[in-house]
């Protein structure tokens, strides 16, 4: 642990809303020629023009990647609040409709629709991409193919979308659903050596699949460019410090499994299909469900697996100086996740732009109000 640094880099796509309708407003135009100067490169538009990302810069420890997460949440707040908008970070808005919003003008939007067509249109969700910095690309792969063990039990914690287009679909984490109609996506397929996998994305290239390997959306990949595991899994998270903390678990899997590998002490690799089965649980039921313990070949709760997960972890969380993250697991683990807490606050109130201002709400909790203009 001690000759590597586990880097970070943290990307959040979050939602433009109206406060007066709670509805999802295509303004990101009129924010990126505010955010050119506050934010540079770190703000992005995406598909739709009621989405935006904003990426980090490669932050050093969990602590340097919160001072970035607030940052920029809060320059972004500022922005929209500037054209009387607020941001929301959520999986799926509640109840605006996808057919409502506009496409972002650009070659390489455009290009999207005109191969996807509809599955792009429709393809209005939020997501939370971490990326944890890593030696040697031929090791990266090897650990690629053991985190994705763990990938519904992160899933299963970061469920943050139940509705869509204002219905209760029933699952936590509805998200997901959405996009896998999208090619290349889900849980990828173990793989023998890094050449194999740079075989595989030549391939695509030659054959026209894809123009590059950024085409490739899997649920984890190694960076095509960065020196980078991707966890692509996750909804967007309203509240910092959930993003945090399961930023924080992340970095820790992935240096755990590392080092293992440098002791050549391996984690047990699943196939896909496998996999696909405890995905589909932590996408319908989140925390509150069972995942499958494949070595028991028994159903074992999500809840408690996720504690031997964090007890796995506990070591190189202390090297990472995460404790106060996996703490926040802990509370998540207790109290719900966003899934939960929308659904509650629907069961309250039985109105969605009372879910919507909760998800507001959370996601400016935390940030510099001032700045923010949290009215």
């Amino acid at each position: 642990m001690k000759d590597h640094v586990y880097t970070l880099g943290i990307e959040e796509e979050f939602a433009i809303v109206d406060p007066e309708t709670r509805e999802l407003r295509s303004h990101i135009q009129e924010i990126l020629e505010g955010g050119k100067v506050m934010l540079r490169e770190q703000i992005k538009p995406e598909m739709h023009q009621s989405v935006v990302e904003l990426g980090t810069e490669i932050c050093q420890s969990i602590v340097d990647a919160r001072e970035h997460v607030v940052e920029l949440r809060s320059k972004l707040a500022e922005l929209a609040g500037r054209g009387g908008l607020k941001i929301a970070s959520v999986g799926t808005h509640p109840f605006s409709h996808w057919h409502d919003q506009l496409i972002t003008e650009g070659e390489r939007y455009q290009e999207i629709v005109k191969d996807m067509q509809l599955l792009a249109r429709a393809n209005l969700i939020f997501g939370l991409h971490v990326h944890v910095g890593i030696p040697e690309r031929a090791s990266a792969i090897h650990v690629m193919n053991q985190a994705r063990y763990f990938l519904p039990h992160i899933y299963a914690l970061s469920v943050n979308s139940p509705f869509w287009v204002g219905h209760n679909t029933g699952l936590k984490g509805y998200r997901l659903k959405v996009f896998e109609r999208f090619p290349r996506t889900g849980i990828p397929d173990a793989f023998e050596s890094l050449s194999e996998y740079e075989d595989y994305c030549k391939l695509l290239v030659k054959t026209g699949c894809v123009d590059n390997a950024k085409k490739i959306w899997w649920d984890i990949r190694l960076h095509p460019f960065f020196d980078t595991l991707e966890v692509r899994v996750c909804d967007a998270q309203s509240r910092v410090d959930d993003t945090l903390a399961i930023t924080a678990l992340i970095q820790a899997v992935i240096a755990k499994l590392f080092k293992l590998l440098r002791q050549n002490t391996t984690f047990r690799v699943y196939r896909r299909r496998l996999l696909d089965e405890n995905r589909w649980r932590a996408t319908r039921y989140g925390i509150d469900g069972k995942l499958i313990d494949f070595g028991r070949e028994a159903e074992v709760d999500t809840r408690s697996l996720l504690n031997e997960l964090l007890e796995f972890v506990s070591t190189e969380v202390e090297e990472l100086g995460s404790r106060k993250e996996m703490a926040h697991i802990e509370r998540i683990m207790r109290e719900g996740t966003g899934a939960d807490r929308q659904l509650a606050a629907f069961e309250r109130t039985n109105d969605m732009k009372a879910v919507v201002d909760q998800i507001v709400e959370e996601t400016y909790e935390g940030l510099n109000i001032a700045r923010a203009n949290v009215a």
